[in-house]
């Protein structure tokens, strides 16, 4: 009997292990970033302010500003953010964001959004939007968030009321 006939049952089992071992790595690599919520708090959005950018015949641009809360104790990167934004219960638009911006640990940051709509869109809203009352709003959509442990998209929803800024 030669020395090298017993080590090939240990070198097979060794192989199986190392097998073992990479599919479990694999398997965690595809787990981790979607319990990655299980580690952090979502933020919350919130719509600060709205402003008329530029008003013409036939269109009306608004620049929103959008208060993002980290409640966590790290920073968080705000990827992409897309939106839906609505006034007194109809739908003015949607936009996206595509810029990278830090969300400092326990901390807010106001972001700035564009949103460009034509008057058609506005319907019944546009004699709202003109005159210069508080506004019933909503905005909703996804944010793309990434942190050290992956990317994760949060869905959110916000409504209220605010005055347009002039």
């Amino acid at each position: 009997m030669f020395i090298g006939e017993n080590l090939r049952p240990i070198k097979f089992r060794f192989q199986k292990m190392k097998l073992a071992q990479k599919i479990f790595l694999l398997g965690l690599l595809f787990v981790l970033p979607a319990c990655a919520s299980w580690f952090y708090e979502k933020p919350t959005f919130t719509l600060k302010e709205v402003a008329v950018t530029r008003l013409s015949l036939g269109e009306i641009n608004f620049l929103f500003g959008i208060e993002v809360q980290n409640p966590n104790s790290f920073d968080l990167k705000l990827r992409r953010l897309e939106y839906r934004a609505y006034i007194e219960g109809q739908q003015m638009g949607n936009g996206r964001m595509e810029k990278e911006v830090l969300i400092a640990k326990s901390s807010s940051t106001l972001i700035q959004v564009p949103l460009q709509t034509d008057f058609k869109s506005l319907g019944s809203s546009f004699g709202f939007v003109l005159s210069g009352k508080a506004l019933r709003y909503k905005i909703e959509g996804a944010a793309v968030i990434k942190t050290r442990l992956g990317t994760t998209t949060f869905p959110f929803s916000k409504d209220g009321e605010i005055k347009l800024k002039k």
